[in-house]
Order: C-alpha cells, then structure tokens, then sequence
C-alpha cells in the first residue's frame, strides 16, 4: 500500500465562508485554522501548505464566553522599559472584531512560514457583506 503525498504543484485551493453569528470566537477559529491548513483535505500532507481560502463573517457577533468580555486582555509589548499595553477584549471587540478574529486563528497556527503564508488565505469581515463573490465561496457547513 503506497501513500500518496500531495505536492504544491498539484494543489488546487477553494474558497470557504464561515458565519461567526453567535460561535464562540475560539471555536470558530479552530474551524478556520483547519481549513487554511488544509487538515479537512483528504490528501492532506503537513509539510505542504494545501490549504483553502477562509472568509470570516459577523465577527463583531462572536461570543466570548463566561468573564472574557472582562477578564482577557490583548498584551503588546514595545520593547522598552515600561511598554507594556494592554487592551481588553471588550474594547477590541466593539471596535475591531476582524483584528481579533485574525488573532485568535493566528494563535491556533504553528509558527513557521508555511502557516504564516496561510494566513495569507483568512480575510474576515465585520458585517455580513464580503468582496470576494467572484470567486464563488462555498458555505462550509461541517462543524
């Protein structure tokens, strides 16, 4: 029985949406996380980057569940003695939802360039209304 390996060549990518409408925000970054690495492929090779295009929308109606809203905070640091800033998840996801969307699916991706160029790959929206209907995306309904 020989095992078949995908190869870049051969790679043929589709393009998915995924409705955060009321997902926990982690759950929903999992799902996507899979699709960009290509995990739901039957021919799925991990040193290969074989994954899908992802089109995140209603970020801004995830859920953060129990104290989260509260107790979770967005740290970065400047590099100098005292640059520490922190942002609540409260604040960032009443004005940037996309930017914590991306985070989280960027924290469930290993940290290497193969995974870096698949976040390449994730666009996410606020609203409900996406740019990408050219390219005709499928609903992705498996959870």
């Amino acid at each position: 029985m020989s095992t078949t390996l995908a190869r870049k060549e051969t790679v043929t990518r589709k393009w998915y949406i995924i409705d955060a409408a009321g997902k926990p925000l982690g759950r929903t970054a999992t799902v996507a996380a899979d699709i960009l690495r290509g995990k739901h492929k039957v021919d799925y090779t991990p040193h290969v980057d074989c994954g899908d295009h992802v089109i995140v929308i209603n970020a801004s109606q995830a859920v953060l569940t129990g104290k989260k809203l509260d107790q979770k905070f967005y740290r970065r640091h400047s590099g100098w003695v005292g640059g520490l800033k922190e942002t609540s998840y409260k604040r960032i996801m009443e004005t940037k939802p996309e930017f914590a969307m991306t985070q989280a699916v960027r924290g469930m991706m290993a940290k290497n360039t193969r995974d870096r160029g698949a976040l390449k790959r994730l666009r996410v929206f606020r609203g409900a209304e996406h740019t990408h209907d050219a390219q005709q995306p499928l609903e992705w309904t498996q959870e």
